[in-house]
C-alpha cells in the first residue's frame, strides 16, 4: 500500500496530453501519480504459509480478474521485498481478504512491519484454510487462492489466483463497508502518517531501480 525517484535514478521523462484538444500541457511524474490513485481498489489483507512459517501483509493492488462467475480470479501485485512474496511464490497459495472500512488497527498491524522480524499474526484471529493459508476470523470476506499463473513486472510480481473458497469470516456473513485505499489515506490516525509516507518513499525508491528489468516467468505446471 505503500514517490519520488531514488538517489541515483533517471526521473520519468514528462508526459504530455494528447494533440485532439488542442493544448499540450506537460504533466509531471507527481501529477500522474496523483491521477493514477483515482484507479482506487479494496485494501486487502494477504495471507500465507510455507514450511510452518505464516505471515500478512496488506496491499492495495488486488483485482477480480474474471468475469465469469463460474471460474472467480483475482490478481494482487506484491513487491518482491515482501516476505509474503517468497512464500507465495514457493507455494502457489495465499488467502486475499476484503477488510471492513474500520479495520484500521489491523492494517497498521499487518502492513507497517515485516514478517521476516515479527510473527504478525501472533495476536489476530485465524485459522487454517482447506489450502493450508492462514484464514482471517475477522473481515469483510475471505478468498483462498491457488496460483495458476504470475507476471513479472521488475519490482514486483502479479500473481493471478483461482478461488477455492469464500468465506466471511466470523460474522457468517458481509458486513458493513470495504476499506479503500482513497478511504484509508483520509482517515488513518495522524500519528501514522509520517511512518506511512516513509515505507511509501521506501517502495517508491525500490521499484524505481527495478521496474524495467522485467524478467518473464513461466510458472509451474504451464511449461510445455
Amino acid at each position: 500500500m505503500i514517490g519520488r525517484a531514488a538517489d541515483g535514478v533517471a526521473p520519468c521523462r514528462p508526459l504530455r496530453h494528447s494533440r485532439r484538444y488542442g493544448a499540450m500541457p506537460i504533466l509531471q511524474p507527481d501529477q500522474i501519480y496523483q491521477l493514477l490513485r483515482n484507479l482506487t481498489s479494496p485494501v486487502v489483507a494477504i495471507t500465507s504459509e510455507h514450511g510452518g512459517k505464516r505471515n500478512g501483509m496488506i496491499a492495495d493492488s488486488a483485482v477480480r480478474a474474471s468475469i465469469v462467475p463460474t471460474i472467480p480470479r483475482v490478481s494482487v501485485y506484491i513487491h518482491k521485498f515482501n516476505y509474503s512474496h517468497d512464500l507465495i511464490f514457493e507455494t502457489g497459495r495465499f488467502a486475499l481478504h476484503l477488510l471492513r472500512d474500520d479495520q484500521f488497527e489491523l492494517i497498521h498491524r499487518l502492513g507497517f512491519a515485516s514478517g521476516r522480524t515479527r510473527d504478525k499474526l501472533a495476536d489476530v484471529p485465524h485459522r487454517l484454510g482447506t489450502l493450508g493459508v492462514p484464514v482471517l476470523g475477522d473481515c469483510y470476506a475471505s478468498f483462498e487462492c491457488r496460483v495458476v499463473n504470475v507476471m513479472d513486472t521488475g519490482s514486483s510480481t502479479c500473481f493471478l489466483g483461482d478461488v477455492v473458497e469464500v468465506d466471511h469470516g466470523a460474522a457468517g456473513r458481509a458486513v458493513g463497508s470495504v476499506m479503500t485505499a482513497a478511504h484509508f489515506r483520509a482517515n488513518m490516525p495522524g500519528e501514522w502518517r509520517g511512518e506511512y509516507e516513509a515505507l511509501l518513499r521506501a517502495a517508491q525508491a525500490y521499484a524505481a531501480e527495478r521496474s524495467r528489468d522485467l524478467r518473464p516467468v513461466i510458472w509451474k505446471g504451464l511449461a510445455r
